[in-house]
């Protein structure tokens, strides 16, 4: 429900009664992960996408009737023969979806999920745990949870539940990321087993491109459209400018290894030098490459590679961290242009995000979307007292 959030709050302002349908778990091969939603106002309007077209409009009715009846649902589509090309997932998959009414009247559910949706929208961390499968007075019962366990709301029913979820929902906040939990309804093993989604909203990861060349401008487009808020830093004011990067979240004029010295990266980071000159190269990775971040790659052909890589040893830097640097960078499509460069560059990062191999799935076996496991493609978790 978070990837629509800033339709949502419009939604919200605005008095809208509406109902959102959100993927709890999927298995087998799905085009949408646990989170993504699709949600329909009282007036048929509708944003967002649960399955890529394949259920869309059986998932839109049920939006409709839950506007109107003002019940939570949990729905299953599948594959089957009979129901390939009517309602089902033709690519062989199963999604649950929750449909959950957000109206006017429930100021319970309603306010929990505007402050969800508000942090969504404006780049802050939360985390937003519902009741999907339960006793049905519990279903859609929704919890909010900040950094420092500050909470939101409650489920209803026995105070230490509300304490495990927090507990559980930190620890998917802190990881990225949204999946399912199992838990008692009294918070451990007793009471009714209830199972629980847990959507994670975390501000946007960074990407940091050094060198303010006209790849980077290609670049800075292509990490916009994937999300990512985008710095682009060089020493050359002349260069770096925001009429060069329009698009770019951030300019920065400075020795690249002196700013990410003082910038704050994460696990999420990925970094771009296409400085293409050693001076400013060798500090930069020399600093990069001990940082704990997702991604380091250098612009060059193989013999800057090779070049580079001596100087960095002389530099102090072992073969080990060496490894961690994508150079030359992207993956090979035989691009030319900056826009195909761009294009090659975001495709090794998804990849290499993803687990991804960069071959091409025609022809091969290969997994279509990473991150599966046989029995589905969600995150189940289950609570420590279980």
């Amino acid at each position: 429900m978070l990837d629509i959030a800033d339709e949502l709050v419009r939604w919200v302002e605005r008095g809208l009664d509406f109902a959102v349908a959100t993927v709890v778990a999927v298995s087998g091969s799905a085009p949408r992960q646990p989170g993504a939603a699709l949600a329909v106002d009282g007036d048929g309007r509708a944003i967002g996408s649960v399955s890529g077209g394949c259920v869309e409009s059986t998932v839109y009715e049920l939006c409709r009737e839950a506007i109107e009846d003002g019940r939570s649902r949990l729905e299953r589509f599948g594959y089957s023969d009979a129901e390939a090309f009517t309602v089902g997932l033709t690519c062989g998959g199963v999604i649950d979806i929750l449909v959950t009414p957000v109206r006017s009247g429930d100021r319970t559910v309603r306010d929990v999920l505007a402050a969800a949706l508000t942090a969504a929208a404006t780049g802050k961390a939360a985390a937003l745990a519902r009741i999907v499968s339960g006793p049905p007075d519990l279903m859609g019962r929704a919890l909010l949870v900040r950094p420092g366990g500050r909470r939101q709301g409650s489920f209803g029913g026995h105070p230490e539940l509300d304490r495990a979820v927090a507990v559980e929902a930190l620890a998917h906040l802190d990881a990225g990321r949204t999946g399912t939990l199992e838990v008692g309804e009294q918070g451990s093993r007793c009471g009714a087993p209830l199972t629980l989604l847990i959507e994670s909203s975390l501000p946007a990861p960074r990407m940091i491109i050094f060198g303010a060349i006209d790849f980077a401008s290609a670049l800075v487009r292509m990490g916009k459209f994937l999300g990512y808020h985008v710095t682009v830093c060089d020493a050359r004011p002349v260069f770096t400018t925001a009429a060069r990067f329009p698009d770019a979240d951030e300019i920065v004029v400075e020795w690249p290894h002196r700013y990410l010295e003082r910038t704050h990266v994460d696990a999420r980071t990925v970094l771009c030098v296409l400085t293409h000159d050693t001076k400013f190269d060798v500090p930069v990775l020399h600093r990069a490459l001990r940082l704990p971040i997702a991604y380091v790659g250098a612009l060059g052909s193989r013999r800057t590679h090779i070049n580079r890589n001596e100087r960095l040893r002389e530099a102090g830097l072992t073969d080990g961290e060496l490894t961690r640097l994508r150079s030359p960078i992207g993956l090979d499509l035989g691009a030319r242009t900056p826009e195909e460069t761009a294009v090659s560059i975001a495709a090794e990062i998804v990849a290499q995000r993803h687990g991804g191999s960069g071959a091409s799935l025609t022809g091969g076996h290969i997994p279509i979307h990473h991150g599966t496991e046989t029995d589905g493609e969600h995150t189940t978790s289950r609570h420590p007292a279980l």
